[in-house]
């Protein structure tokens, strides 16, 4: 019987990310089920971590390039 649960198996590799600048939101005092936004500039990511802070944890993350992080 299937209960939809199970739906094969898990990936073995991470998820690639794309070159961005990121934010991880999650609910207030939750310690798990993070979400990454990205955007396309600083300015934008600023604007959406002013955004979600109203409601939620906001982490900025920072920038993303060829697969590393870029730290200033």
């Amino acid at each position: 019987m299937y209960n939809g649960k199970n739906r094969g198996r898990p990936p073995v590799k991470p998820p690639i990310l794309a070159d961005g600048f990121y934010i991880e939101i999650r609910n207030l005092g939750s310690s798990d089920k993070r979400v990454k936004i990205k955007s396309l500039d600083k300015e934008s990511m600023q604007k959406s971590a002013a955004l979600y802070r109203r409601s939620k944890e906001v982490v900025i993350l920072g920038e993303y390039k060829h697969e590393t992080w870029i730290t200033d």
